[in-house]
């Protein structure tokens, strides 16, 4: 088995439509400050580069800071 890691072709850019609304998985990363080590899919084998620390600066500077219930 080959460990790679696939960067995103999409030249830097995030969709649209994950950085409209707070995802329960955005969510967990901000509460966790975007600590990979302590996510879910951390051991989920995915052969992603992680791109939820950007799609949490562009929630943040469109929607805010998440309120919490």
């Amino acid at each position: 088995m080959v460990n790679e890691v696939f960067y995103p072709q999409n030249n830097g850019e995030i969709s649209d439509s994950v950085t409209q609304n707070w995802t329960e998985q955005a969510l967990e990363c901000y509460s966790i400050k975007c600590d990979c080590s302590r996510c879910s899919l951390r051991n989920g084998g995915y052969s992603f580069k992680c791109q939820m620390p950007k799609v949490i600066d562009i929630l943040i500077n469109s929607t805010g800071i998440p309120k919490f219930a």
